[in-house]
């Protein structure tokens, strides 16, 4: 297991380094009262490398101008980003490409054409290299998509509900305070965020109440909130068990290597197969990541997308 990125383990400003994926889809209605149509909606999820903080947007449809719409709204929010990786998703090449063509052929001062955004893409069907990103869309998605089955939101209440959700997220604990037991201080992402834990205005507890549909529309956001606090920090406890560190190493894959390229979709018999022309070692001098070359196209892939053969 290799050490941590530098945008993981420096302390920047918050989401200067940042991730990015998608949650959804996710049902809203188009108005209130009777007759009304149920929509597909998408939660865009961008997390700090650096304190893993989230910021949630709410989006209509996966295009690259939806993307944009909500990257400019999280910028005039938080800042101007650095960096952001992403998974190779049409949505995010494409608004990488936009960006691109714009920063090349407008009549932008070259300073502030240089001060454009980065985008880092992860290797095709290799989730893990966007790990936070993922743990987010896990954190987010899984309470908030049993609870969504008792009822319907429109796109107002839909965006003030992730709005209320987004600090219970940034509230979860990073590391101890002080090395004091009788101190029950936490840091977390909220504290880089505000300077203070985020808290909310008191109300009354909805998580009694047996039916949501007595409920007025207002109330049921707040039912919502309290069933996803309720669930999200009973759950996390268990999340948070120390994790394993690899000892040992296995035989790395050398250029000019034979293997076989994984893919879900085809049986092992279908799997094509190629040779490692180049391989990208990090900062550790380990690789992770080659570079294929089969019958078809070269391709880049994770290793633990690839079956080396035992030829040796």
């Amino acid at each position: 297991m290799g050490q941590l990125p530098s945008s993981r383990s420096n302390l920047e400003f918050p989401f200067l380094n940042s991730s990015v994926d998608y949650a959804g889809p996710i049902l809203i209605t188009d108005r209130k009262g009777r007759g009304c149509k149920l929509v597909k909606s998408y939660i865009c999820i961008f997390v700090c490398l650096a304190i893993k903080a989230v910021y949630l947007e709410l989006v209509t449809d996966l295009t690259k101008e939806a993307y944009l719409a909500a990257l400019n709204r999280l910028i005039a929010r938080r800042g101007k980003l650095r960096s952001i990786l992403s998974d190779n998703g049409t949505t995010f090449v494409g608004s990488d490409n936009q960006l691109r063509a714009f920063l090349q052929n407008s009549n932008l001062s070259y300073n502030v054409a240089q001060e454009g955004i980065e985008f880092n893409f992860v290797p095709a069907y290799s989730p893990h290299f966007n790990g936070v990103a993922e743990a987010a869309v896990r954190s987010t998605k899984h309470h908030l998509k049993r609870l969504l089955t008792l009822t319907h939101f429109t796109y107002e209440e839909m965006a003030t509900c992730l709005t209320q959700i987004e600090p219970i997220l940034n509230s979860r604990p990073l590391i101890p305070c002080s090395p004091d037991p009788l101190d029950f201080c936490v840091l977390t992402p909220s504290h880089f965020l505000i300077g203070r834990s985020l808290t909310s205005v008191p109300h009354l507890q909805m998580t009694d109440s047996g039916n949501i549909s007595r409920l007025e529309r207002f109330q049921r956001v707040e039912y919502i909130k309290q069933h996803f606090w309720k669930r999200f920090h009973t759950e996390y406890i268990y999340l948070l068990q120390q994790k394993t560190k690899w000892s040992t190493t296995t035989g790395d894959i050398e250029v000019g290597s034979l293997v076989l390229e994984k893919d879900k979709a085809l049986p092992p018999l279908c799997w094509l197969l190629g040779r490692v022309v180049q391989t990208y070692p990090v900062s550790d001098g380990v690789a992770r990541v080659a570079e294929l070359k089969t019958k078809k196209e070269t391709m880049r892939r994770a290793f633990n997308n690839i079956c080396p053969l035992p030829l040796s």
